[in-house]
């Protein structure tokens, strides 16, 4: 079955983009792994927008900015904003069930928001979201979902059985994780909403998927990337070698829990901050990281154990629970935890229409960059530019489809001179030291010299990989590998770029901020 456009990703940019363009065009959406295995599935919080009475668009522009420490595009972060309550109306013409206050939603506020303005479904409002989509989308007659695919590299001109150099997109290889195959899959156009780069970490808030995939592909195919440093760090993520992301929430630091050196046995944030445990997340979540850093440990704990039980329990029940069956009692002892990257603020530069530099391949969501979160995302406006650009690629697509050409004829994935691979274990080794070297060098506080060690070793994994990617069948677990490593590498060549500390890119050797704030834009 052929189809006009191919959407690769599931979560909530993917879904909004196929769900706009099958009311026209037969849409093929492509996932690694099951159909809910991305972000949005696992996002807390809620979606923001001005609904309030004595909110205006205006406040959540200003907050929006000053988040972003002015490396925001005005335009986009209007862009955007204006759209939000259309956002919200049609999740719920799709019934998500939003929690409501009286004939009103109920409205929550977070940091930076100086106005209540999150709209939420009790604290899963990322589960909520996407199983709405997901349901209309398996009801939609012109919707394929095409689950437990893992895309390799776009199809361009070059992959053309007549050779052309035009860069257009034709659509994707993707590896079939059951049989084994690799399959190519065309089309008009192709949106990219594949997630962020998270688990290029050793500690991540991230699904186990988020590998950097759309970025790396969009990359090697030719389209500039923007503002990759700036990667969102949450101060307090649960340290246990079993379950690796769960969030302990800032709440508990806001309820009276206390920053302890685990080593020293003090509190430590009076020495980084006068507002102690309060200050905001990038302060708490450097402070944290110093600490880890000048004692070598492997965590820090935040103690709550000096409040009364019954509050405990009764203000974190879900936290209070899943410790417990750790074997954690947080009524009585410390929770060890760790900062973890939470988001990838940087990505495939696209502009308002959710184009990127490659004719006929768009892009929405956390693969992006838009402009709207510049060098520090605000709170809840990640699902929002999902829904918005996940809109505006399709409606873009579907206004200039009569010049979209038919896909001409391209070459098959070509095995001949590969086997299947007999040493698994350097994907396992390459994959934990990738993670480990990005995490010490290039983490929440950074130097020039730690930014040039991890660029050597980036160097020296480059050449081992290609040697392996050259020789052995395609698995999923290369194709990710490859993807982290190129998205490491883009991190790191646009950190060593940024001479200045803006946002959430801080480095010892530049500690002040410039005049004028410019983007870091690579150019393949």
């Amino acid at each position: 079955m052929t189809h006009d456009v191919i959407v690769i990703g599931s979560g909530a940019a993917g879904l909004t983009a196929a769900l706009a363009l099958a009311e026209r065009l037969r849409v093929l959406v492509i996932a690694k792994g099951t159909l809910t295995s991305g972000s949005t599935a696992w996002a807390q919080g809620g979606i923001a927008a001005v609904l309030d009475a004595g909110d205006t668009f205006e406040n959540h522009v200003r907050d929006t900015m000053v988040a972003g420490a002015g490396l925001n595009r005005r335009e986009t972060v209007e862009f955007v904003i204006e759209r939000a309550p259309h956002a919200i109306d049609r999740l719920l013409e799709l019934g998500v069930p939003f929690n409501t206050d009286g004939p009103n939603l109920h409205l929550t506020r977070e940091g930076g928001h100086s106005h209540r303005r999150i709209v939420h479904v009790d604290d899963a409002t990322g589960w909520a979201v996407q199983a709405a989509l997901l349901s209309a989308a398996e009801a939609h007659p012109n919707i394929t979902l095409l689950p437990g695919r893992a895309c390799i590299d776009l199809i361009t001109g070059r992959h053309e059985e007549r050779y052309s150099g035009s860069g257009r997109v034709w659509g994707v290889y993707a590896l079939d994780e059951a049989s084994g195959k690799v399959e190519a899959h065309t089309a008009r156009a192709t949106v990219l909403a594949t997630g962020g780069a998270g688990r290029v970490y050793q500690f991540s808030t991230a699904p186990r998927g988020a590998t950097g995939d759309g970025i790396a592909m969009a990359w090697r195919a030719g389209a500039r990337v923007g503002n990759m440093e700036m990667m969102q760090f949450h101060p307090t993520c649960l340290y246990n070698l079993e379950v690796k992301n769960f969030l302990i929430t800032e709440a508990v630091r806001g309820e009276g829990g206390r920053l302890i050196n685990p080593r020293t046995g003090k509190r430590f944030m009076a020495f980084y901050d006068e507002r102690l445990e309060l200050a905001p997340r990038d302060i708490v979540a450097r402070a944290i990281d110093s600490e880890i850093k000048k004692f070598g440990l492997d965590f820090v704990h935040l103690d709550i154990s000096h409040m009364p039980p019954d509050f405990v329990r009764g203000h974190f029940p879900t936290i209070h629970d899943k410790l417990l069956g750790l074997g954690i009692d947080m009524t009585a002892q410390p929770i060890p935890v760790v900062p973890a990257q939470h988001y990838t603020c940087g990505g495939v530069m696209i502009d308002l229409d959710g184009r990127t530099d490659l004719p006929g391949l768009y892009a929405a969501g956390e693969c992006t960059e838009s402009g709207l979160h510049g060098a520090n995302r605000l709170a809840s406006n990640s699902l929002l530019e999902c829904f918005v650009f996940g809109e505006a690629a399709a409606r873009h697509i579907l206004a200039h489809w009569d010049r979209f050409d038919a896909p001409p004829p391209v070459r098959g994935w070509d095995e001949s001179r590969v086997t299947n691979s007999d040493e698994e274990v350097v994907i396992k080794q390459n994959w934990t030291e990738i993670r480990r070297f990005m995490w010490n060098y290039v983490g929440i506080v950074r130097t020039t010299r730690r930014l040039e060690r991890a660029q050597h070793r980036i160097r020296l994994l480059f050449d081992e990989i290609d040697d392996y990617y050259g020789h052995f069948r395609v698995t999923t677990d290369l194709i990710e590998l490859r993807n982290l490593l190129q998205s490491a590498d883009l991190i790191v060549r646009s950190a060593l770029r940024r001479h200045e500390s803006r946002g959430l890119h801080y480095t010892l050797d530049y500690p002040e901020s410039l005049a004028e704030s410019r983007d870091t834009v690579l150019v393949p």
